[in-house]
């Protein structure tokens, strides 16, 4: 199997991040992708540069002035009398009816009020490189899905940034491009239905808002019960979706501490629920941050649920695209990654 992965991907290097009302140093950091790589190949993998296939991909998925606010941010923040290293906005607008009914887009003025409006929260600062490392990850995003169309039965987008908190125009936990929703679109030029299937512990929010209206892309996650936890404000079970999209949403929230029985068991709903869609192909989200050694882990996952999950999803037999999202300990994703690969060609 390929693993796509561009050197790019590393000029993201974010020097802040809020957790809990303390500035800390980011957990989503370059050495996560390069570790990820050299286990992957060793693993059997082969790292394959993705070729630049452009914006027209990105572009199905997100929002015009989002992607030109991405490319000119850093920018144009950098000529504000004082302004700081990264653009990491301090005001944000809600975005209902409410304070201003009738506003339905981004303010036209200032870089201020635009990274606001297009910036969900303080977990993306981004800097000098984002853009890059950003359009990079998405484009080994589409090199996997490219890859899968071309008759190759899995390839691996080794994404970083990651990308599944990533609305269609706006950027959050980490994500700035939903690398899920550009592969899920590009699976659909050939696959008139494609599930993406979510195993990071935290809830995509953004691959469901791009699909929420829809019926031809299911979207099932397993995750850590949000009602305490990020993204806090999705992932509950009866968010099924909405008019033709209803019944293609699945959330299967998890409570803290859950062990490698209750994950596994979520993990085999959501490939349950992938026969029973009639998915043709493939969309993994694949997390490792639901180990219990990671930082941001509030479930009790060994490394060897990461196997068993790589044979249950393997099993599917289906044309697959596995996109890294999060798993920010070095040492639990190196155990994870590789056992979950391993497990799911063997599967196959």
């Amino acid at each position: 199997m390929n693993l796509y992965f561009s050197p790019t991907q590393l000029l993201h290097r974010p020097q802040k991040f809020m957790a809990a009302g303390q500035v800390a140093a980011p957990l989503e950091n370059p050495d996560r992708v390069t570790m990820l790589s050299e286990r992957l190949a060793a693993a059997g993998l082969t790292v394959m540069p993705p070729k630049d296939h452009g914006m027209a991909a990105i572009a199905k998925v997100h929002d015009a002035q989002y992607l030109a606010f991405l490319e000119t941010a850093y920018a144009e923040w950098m000529k504000l009398p004082k302004a700081g290293s990264e653009v990491w906005p301090n005001i944000h607008p809600w975005r209902g009816t409410g304070a201003n009914p009738d506003r339905k887009g981004p303010p036209q003025g200032g870089i201020v009020g635009r990274a606001g409006w297009y910036i969900g929260d303080m977990a993306v600062a981004m800097g000098e490189g984002t853009f890059a490392a950003a359009y990079a990850s998405a484009q080994t995003a589409i090199a996997a899905a490219n890859a899968v169309l071309a008759g190759h039965g899995a390839a691996f987008g080794l994404c970083r940034p990651p990308g599944h908190h990533a609305y269609a125009d706006r950027a959050s936990g980490f994500c700035f491009l939903n690398n899920a929703a550009i592969a899920a679109e590009i699976l659909r030029q050939r696959f008139d239905r494609v599930a993406i299937l979510d195993f990071d512990t935290h809830h995509g929010d953004g691959t469901q808002a791009i699909f929420y209206d829809r019926a031809d892309v299911l979207v099932a996650s397993a995750h850590t019960d949000p009602t305490h936890y990020y993204p806090f404000y999705s992932g509950f079970a009866d968010e099924r979706g909405r008019g033709e999209g209803l019944g293609f949403n699945l959330n299967l929230p998890l409570l803290p501490g859950a062990d490698d029985a209750a994950y596994e068991a979520a993990c085999r709903s959501l490939a349950d629920a992938a026969r029973a869609f009639g998915a043709q192909a493939v969309v993994l989200s694949a997390g490792w941050d639901a180990h219990r050694d990671d930082p941001l882990s509030k479930l009790a996952v060994s490394s060897a649920a990461f196997a068993a999950i790589g044979t249950l999803f393997g099993s599917l037999r289906l044309p697959t695209v596995i996109l890294q999202e999060g798993g920010y300990s070095l040492s639990a994703a190196a155990e994870a990654a590789p056992r979950f690969v391993t497990a799911f060609l063997a599967a196959r």
